[in-house]
């Protein structure tokens, strides 16, 4: 049966091709994977693997660089069989996307299995994610997070929430479906909105305590339920430092892992000049202040392991360019730099 799915999307494909780009026809490609298990099942056959341990993923370190390698589904039943497990275990996997030339990309947690056996046999290690989203390519990153969260999702989703009964998923992982109750559950992500407040010539940087020490970050908080975006950055910027945003603008949104997979909306705000005495809520934050252009060029040189003095102190850093903060801080030193002096 799997062989005729194939058949048919490769007639269908030949056609597709003729008029729609890369880009689509691997959406389409991806579409379809991810509502036919049969045809899913088959591409996992010729699919790549990057694999976790209870969440961690697997990397391995070439001279300075840790790189995040692709198993192929003959290493997976080798490294298995080395387990003395069946080749079953790779239909727990799931669906992370695909290469322009349509090789399907899977995710599978090993965590039941013993980890240093895999780490021996593949020589690497499991990395927490934390450490792991900062050291691997910047290219690898989304896919290392996103694949993260799909499978932190699985695990946390296994029961239907009216019910009581297990949830099972397709093969893909795209959703879960409660056959006792008919829900059909698909992996959500919580919008957050993070903000770059400015006064013009200043940006507004902040911290908690649970930071790296010397880190500073822009505002963040999570939407509530039934606010808009503009709506939730005008109240956190409210609630965290007391300043009114007059204007705001859009800059780029990015899916983070942290802490439970959330989507970054990030935005540029401005506040009166004749309004800037920040009102810092203790509770949410350790330290709120207005940095000028040269102290944040200053910062954007630094990182967790130049910051720190001789005398135990540390001096400001900002989120590495991995996170969507580095890029509202370039942003706004780009548009410092280029006003007319």
């Amino acid at each position: 049966m799997a062989a005729i799915y194939q058949a048919v999307y490769r007639r269908a494909s030949s056609l597709f091709c003729r008029f729609h780009s890369t880009y689509v026809k691997k959406m389409r490609y991806l579409n379809t994977l991810k509502e036919d298990d049969d045809f899913c099942r088959q591409a996992q056959t010729s699919g790549t693997f990057y694999l976790f341990h209870n969440l961690s993923p697997f990397l391995q370190k070439v001279g300075k660089k840790y790189l995040l390698p692709q198993l192929s589904a003959a290493e997976m039943k080798r490294i298995l069989e080395k387990l003395k497990e069946t080749e079953q275990w790779m239909e727990k996997s799931v669906l992370i996307g695909c290469s322009d030339e349509h090789v399907p990309h899977f995710a599978l947690d090993l965590g039941a299995l013993e980890k240093s056996v895999i780490e021996s046999e593949l020589q690497g290690s499991f990395t927490d994610l934390r450490k792991a989203l900062f050291v691997v390519d910047v290219k690898d990153s989304p896919l290392l997070a996103s694949a993260q969260a799909l499978l932190q999702w699985h695990e946390s989703h296994q029961y239907c929430s009216k019910t009581g009964q297990p949830t099972q998923k397709n093969l893909a992982g795209s959703k879960r479906v409660c056959h006792a109750s008919g829900i059909t559950y698909y992996p959500q992500m919580s919008p957050v909105v993070i903000t770059l407040v400015s006064d013009g010539s200043r940006c507004l940087l902040t911290r908690q305590s649970s930071f790296p020490q010397g880190m500073y970050t822009a505002l963040s908080g999570f939407c509530d339920l039934g606010e808009s975006v503009e709506e939730a950055l005008r109240r956190e910027v409210a609630e965290e430092v007391g300043l009114e945003v007059e204007s705001f603008q859009y800059s780029a949104s990015q899916h983070w892992p942290f802490p439970s997979s959330c989507l970054m909306i990030a935005c540029h705000a401005l506040v009166g000049g004749q309004q800037t005495e920040i009102s810092m809520n203790s509770l949410e934050l350790e330290e709120a202040r207005w940095f000028g252009l040269e102290e944040v060029l200053e910062g954007l040189k630094r990182d967790h392991t130049s910051s720190k003095q001789d005398d135990g102190s540390f001096l400001p850093w900002f989120p590495p360019k991995q996170a969507i903060a580095h890029k509202l801080i370039n942003e706004w030193v780009k548009q410092q730099t280029s006003r007319p002096t």
